[in-house]
């Protein structure tokens, strides 16, 4: 299948959609100070445990606006949730933690899908839960099938449950137009609908008139969002995740078929391109606080070692490859590392951080009681380790190895202050 040639111009998109962001977004007033660092917080099992944030977390947030309620360093939350706008998640969060959170801080697992114009015309199936045919259009797609409009114009195709199986007479098929790609947001509820339905679009060619064919192959594009296999919840061990419904449709696929389901892309962490639309995210940011200088440094913080850690290591190996390809005197671009099926490359012209450190927090799915992690960060974990990230990144063990591990993130912030001789009064 063709891999996706948009991203030779994908910093100037990213800039341009952001920047639009940002104009949407209502003027906020941040602290005044020199500064030289941003920070990147996960969500889930860092700031909160389903509905119920995390203690730590208020106090954290507290420890980082002034007394007016204004920022003192740039923050950006970045989540592979997906199943909301931004706008929804701001204010959840704002009432979370007791602080103001913008949309404009907010980054979804599918916020990058914006930057993939190619796409926008096409007519898209879409699976996930929530307001996904609104979350699509949002992001520019224009001609959005949902599952449930799939099912309508098909109503023979969803069997496994009885209960939802055509009474009496079959039902007329009403048919759709051939559908061109199929984005994958989050786990939906009916995982046994979706993998049926989009099986039946991927070996049909988009048409579930036309009857399986394996031999037209490759398949219509997929673009996937959020490759976390596991979560963390209110429960005391991790739920199943998206990737976990991933490696359903993958194992699905090849067993019908005998071929590998292929990815035009995969977005959300641990992929590069997401850490690059946060980093610009920090970046806006910096300027509205009045700093002068760049931000040299990022400090990702989550508690999902392949998620979290494992992305914010490969965005600052991509960081380290940029520095060096500049210094060299070569220009151009960066060499692109892991990303999976889709790689990103970045312009030289713009100033990117020196590094990004990542901090791995015990109060999700990474726990000191379940699993042994060398507080030396010098030694690596063995290659023992099971692999949780997706089938298409290639595993370097080196890369869950986080740069500090702490009990929780308030601990984390305190760290980072220390880190950068800034005090947390």
């Amino acid at each position: 299948m063709q891999r996706i040639r948009c991203f030779k111009s994908v910093w100037q998109l990213l800039k341009s959609s952001c920047e639009g962001a940002a104009r949407c977004s209502r003027s906020r007033n941040y602290s005044q100070g020199p500064g030289s660092f941003g920070l990147l917080f996960d969500i889930d099992g860092v700031l909160v445990r389903g509905r119920a944030p995390i203690p730590a977390a208020k106090q954290c947030f507290r420890n980082l606006v002034d007394r007016n309620g204004k920022y003192k360093v740039p923050v950006v939350f970045v989540t592979n949730a997906g199943n909301c706008m931004r706008q929804t998640k701001a204010e959840h969060l704002s009432h979370l933690l007791e602080v103001e959170v913008s949309p404009d801080q907010v980054m979804l697992s599918h916020s990058p899908l914006r930057m993939l114009t190619q796409f926008h015309k096409m007519r898209v199936l879409v699976s996930g839960q929530g307001p996904v045919e609104e979350v699509a259009h949002n992001l520019g797609f224009e001609n959005v099938v949902t599952i449930d409009m799939l099912r309508e114009a098909y109503p023979v195709l969803d069997v496994v449950d009885h209960n939802r199986r055509p009474k009496d007479s079959i039902p007329t098929t009403k048919g759709l137009p051939p559908i061109d790609a199929v984005i994958l947001f989050g786990e939906p509820i009916r995982w046994e609908t979706n993998l049926q339905l989009i099986v039946d679009v991927l070996l049909t060619r988009g048409n579930p008139d036309n009857s399986w064919s394996s031999t037209q192959y490759p398949h219509i594009p997929v673009l996937a969002c959020n490759m976390d296999l596991l979560w963390m919840a209110e429960a005391k061990n991790p739920r199943f995740g998206h990737g976990m419904f991933l490696v359903c449709l993958e194992s699905l696929y090849k067993k019908v078929t005998g071929y590998e389901l292929k990815y035009e892309a995969l977005i959300g962490k641990p992929s590069v391109v997401t850490y690059n639309y946060a980093e610009l995210l920090i970046r806006q940011q910096a300027e509205r606080l009045g700093w002068k200088t760049p931000v040299k440094r990022l400090y990702a913080i989550g508690d999902n070692p392949m998620a979290d850690i494992y992305g914010a290591n490969l965005y600052n190996r991509y960081l380290q490859a940029a520095r060096h390809t500049k210094m060299s005197g070569r220009g151009g671009v960066a060499p692109s590392v892991g990303l999976g099926a889709a790689s990103a490359t970045y312009g030289a012209e713009q100033e990117l951080p020196e590094g990004c450190s990542s901090m791995l927090v015990c109060t999700g799915v990474y726990s000191r009681d379940q699993q042994e992690l060398s507080s030396d960060t010098t030694q690596t974990v063995t290659k023992q380790q099971i692999f949780h990230g997706h089938r298409d990144f290639h595993f370097d063990p080196s890369l869950l190895q986080p740069s500090f591990i702490v009990q929780d993130v308030k601990e984390a912030v305190e760290t980072v202050f220390q880190q950068e001789g800034w005090p947390l009064e």
